[in-house]
């Protein structure tokens, strides 16, 4: 069986959505899991934070892989099972309805070129912003990052009330246009965001 399927059957059978693996210089596998997302929960509180994968569930995947993997005689000299942490990739449609409304990177396949119209550089590939579903004509929802240029302030400096913002932006994609999106490695000191990332090595 190969190693992606081993890993993907193990995460799954444990409960675990596999988020990424990563095979590294040096025989390190690499697997990031999370909590499956059961969608919008209307009986938790607003502003409730989502619970997060903890070191006893990276310890409970690890153990199951490592038996998993020597079964199959995988290939691999060390094991790291970890959560995904404040930049977490975004693979599949359910990933961007999940997180629809926080801060993403995205990077694309190609430049904007003529799309641009000026608005942004042509060959800009990068971006970042909030993350929003937008719904098409024809009853299809589609996405898009919203954003300003607006530089942001330096602590302690005041800003004029006079002065007008910056335009908000905004960029439709669609997810085959991706070559990578990630939520924005923000920090909140508040306590809301972002999770806590969780490693554990074999």
């Amino acid at each position: 069986m190969a190693l992606q399927q081993t890993v993907e059957q193990t995460v799954a059978g444990l409960g675990y959505d596999l988020v990424e693996i990563e095979r590294s210089a040096g025989g390190l596998l690499r697997v990031t899991i999370d909590l499956p997302w059961k969608g919008p929960n209307l009986d938790v509180a607003p502003g409730t934070p989502e619970p997060f994968v903890t070191v006893e569930d990276c310890e409970k995947v690890t153990r199951q892989l490592q038996f998993a993997l020597e079964v199959d005689g995988a290939d691999y000299k060390r094991l790291e099972v970890s959560s995904p942490g404040i930049d977490r990739p975004l693979r599949n449609e359910q990933d961007f309805e999940r997180f629809a409304g926080e801060v993403i990177d995205i990077t694309l396949k190609a430049p904007m070129g003529a799309a641009a119209g000026g608005q942004v550089a042509a060959n800009r590939k990068k971006f970042r912003g909030t993350l929003e579903r937008v719904a098409a004509a024809d009853g299809s929802h589609g996405w898009q990052i919203v954003w300003s240029d607006e530089p942001a302030p330096k602590p302690g400096q005041k800003i004029s009330k006079k002065r007008a913002p910056a335009p908000l932006q905004a960029l439709g994609f669609a997810l085959d246009e991706l070559r990578e999106a990630r939520l924005a490695p923000i920090v909140d000191f508040k306590g809301r965001r972002p999770k806590p990332g969780t490693v554990v090595s074999d």
